[in-house]
């Protein structure tokens, strides 16, 4: 049975991973499908890594979740809390580790103005005089460790 609680609607999710914490950090993005259903939750997606599947649980008494991402070369596991904001929290690989934030994927014009109010917020230009916009993509690339981009090629 599909969940009917508003912080966990089904559909597509959007939002970011960091391989730190705080204002300064690198967002990756990503951007995926997500199900919920009787405290199991599912989906899949893509990142500048490449796809991966989601498996996990989430429970409405303590607004949490314990999300599993799989690649075809390794998993990360997620640990999350879940407001009216999203699903935010941190991931681990090995001795990595980082931030994340999911949310339910938003109008249009919505989504134009987090962008921008989000880079205003950690310092990134905003594209307005024709310069060029940040790619995250290239950075969070080279951000990840030697072993996992040998992986992928």
């Amino acid at each position: 049975m599909t969940e009917t609680h508003p912080l966990f609607p089904a559909g597509v999710w959007e939002g970011f991973y960091t391989y730190r914490e705080g204002p300064t950090a690198t967002q990756c993005p990503m951007r995926c499908q997500m199900n919920f259903s009787e405290g199991q939750l599912s989906g899949s997606g893509n990142d500048n890594i490449g796809s991966f599947s989601w498996q996990g649980s989430y429970n409405k008494v303590a607004m949490s979740c314990t999300m599993t991402k799989s690649y075809t070369t390794h998993q990360v596991h997620y640990f999350g809390r879940v407001d009216e904001n999203g699903i935010w929290g941190n991931w681990k690989l090995d001795n990595m580790h980082g931030g994340f934030h999911l949310w339910p994927q938003k109008a249009t014009e919505e989504k134009e103005a987090i962008k921008e109010q989000q880079k205003e917020i950690i310092g990134e230009p905003v594209l307005r005089t024709g310069r060029a916009q940040y790619n995250s993509r290239v950075a969070c690339l080279a951000s990840f460790p030697r072993r996992a981009q040998e992986d992928r090629i």
